[in-house]
């Protein structure tokens, strides 16, 4: 292929995007799910798959293959980092770690500093008195 070619064929593929799977828009609405219900505790795979009528092994394959980590990594990742943000905001500063941990589905505080921790690499409320 020739480089005009090569620059043509670039240019219908940006007005033209590809069409997405049927897969690719199910992925696309499971993490929109995900999203909104991040502040729940209950939120996990079994439940996704509940609200998209797929079963619990589908759904794992659908997120291996667009995301490549499993579920339950990307809701604990997402949860983390919201509550990240939320340490960060001086304006939230009335709000005990504890709080937030709960706002972002993390019932008890000691998991959710042990998680924070691990993802973040300080402790929250080290993470709280740099930022």
């Amino acid at each position: 292929m020739d480089l005009t070619t090569a620059l043509l064929a670039h240019h219908l593929e940006r007005e033209n995007p590809p069409l997405r799977s049927p897969t690719h828009t199910l992925y696309l609405a499971i993490t929109a799910f995900i999203e909104e219900n991040l502040h729940l505790p209950g939120l996990d795979p079994a439940t996704i798959a509940a609200a998209h009528g797929i079963s619990l092994r589908y759904l794992h394959r659908i997120f291996q293959q667009h995301h490549h980590v499993s579920v339950g990594t990307h809701i604990r990742t997402r949860r983390l980092d919201r509550a990240r943000r939320e340490l960060a905001d001086r304006r939230l500063d009335h709000l005990t770690i504890a709080t937030i941990a709960r706002r972002w589905g993390f019932p008890r505080p000691a998991d959710f500093s042990r998680a924070f921790q691990q993802h973040i690499g300080i402790p929250p409320r080290d993470y709280r008195n740099k930022t």
